[in-house]
């Protein structure tokens, strides 16, 4: 049986509930209200709207493959969510992208005002790193260091924030390649999850070799998940995103679809997963969890 049936088989759909109620429930008791009550009201807003917490399922996952627990990694769990939150709230600013709708709800600003949208993603990102300070345990002090390291790079110019600015830099122009794109979603997209991943091995302690393979897989899926977002942009509703659908062509991004059409994103995308799939293959049964999210990430429709 080759990888990609045996994730198939594998229970993805109970896998995900378990793990997704799981973090509902640190988040939620993550960030109770106190003064001044609005602020805290805006980060829960965003926080809490639902979405499929891919992130944090993910460095679950990859803690309890490299031999930790869940406890371990839940409070970077949660801090990974914090700061996609954070991510999702600043790029629906009119100054960013200007979206009205995410996860089929009124965007943080729209609600709360441009000001206090503003605020309370920078509260969030710097309460992310306060919250795996304080609440990770049993976790040896130089893997958590290296873990807090890996998500500050993961944010700032050499990931997140660099690919947003040439993400902006690029709307409009006729001449952006494929080189220039990936590495737009390399680091606006990819960077978060790959650290995603690669947090939940580095608390369990694992070695630089499982650490690099798990790079490679999460590198892969990272692409592939953007080229699928590229993709649904163009054939998905606006109910079936929870978002506004069509965005990128009003903006006239670069995308892969728009590079080498539909079909072709389609085979780039679903060549990625099948390598991030095999890559896994030395952990045998234990790596169910991770192969069945790459084969979902594919497939999704939202």
């Amino acid at each position: 049986m080759v990888a990609n049936e045996q994730s198939i088989q594998f229970d993805l759909a109970t896998y995900l509930q378990e793990k997704k109620a799981l973090v509902e429930v640190a988040l939620d008791q993550s960030l109770p209200i106190v003064r001044p009550a609005k602020i805290y009201e805006a980060m829960r807003y965003s926080l809490l709207a639902g979405g499929k917490r891919l992130r944090p399922i993910l460095c679950l996952a990859t803690c309890e493959l490299s031999g930790g627990t869940t406890a371990m990694a839940l409070p970077t769990a949660c801090a990974l969510e914090m700061i996609h939150t954070m991510s999702l709230i600043h790029d629906d600013l009119p100054a960013m992208d200007n979206d009205d709708y995410r996860r089929g709800k009124l965007t943080n600003h729209k609600v709360f005002g441009e000001d206090i949208a503003i605020l309370a993603g920078d509260g969030l990102l710097a309460y992310a790193f306060e919250f795996v300070a304080t609440q990770t345990q049993g976790v040896a002090p130089e893997n958590l260091l290296q873990v807090m390291a890996r998500l500050g790079r993961t944010v700032g110019a050499a990931g997140l924030v660099g690919g947003q600015v040439l993400d902006l830099e690029s709307e409009g122009k006729t001449d952006i390649t494929a080189e220039t794109l990936t590495f737009i979603h390399t680091h606006k997209t990819g960077a978060l999850l790959e650290t995603s991943v690669v947090a939940g091995a580095i608390l369990a302690g694992a070695g630089e070799t499982d650490i690099q393979r798990l790079s490679t897989y999460a590198q892969n899926i990272g692409l592939a998940f953007q080229i699928v977002d590229d993709i649904l942009d163009i054939t998905a509703t606006q109910e079936e995103l929870g978002k506004t659908a069509g965005k990128d062509l009003l903006a006239q991004k670069a995308t892969y679809p728009s590079l080498w059409g539909i079909e072709e994103s389609r085979r780039q995308a679903q060549a990625l997963v099948d390598e991030a799939i095999a890559v896994l293959a030395t952990y045998g049964p234990k790596a169910q969890p991770l192969q069945a999210i790459a084969h979902y990430i594919v497939t999704r429709k939202s």
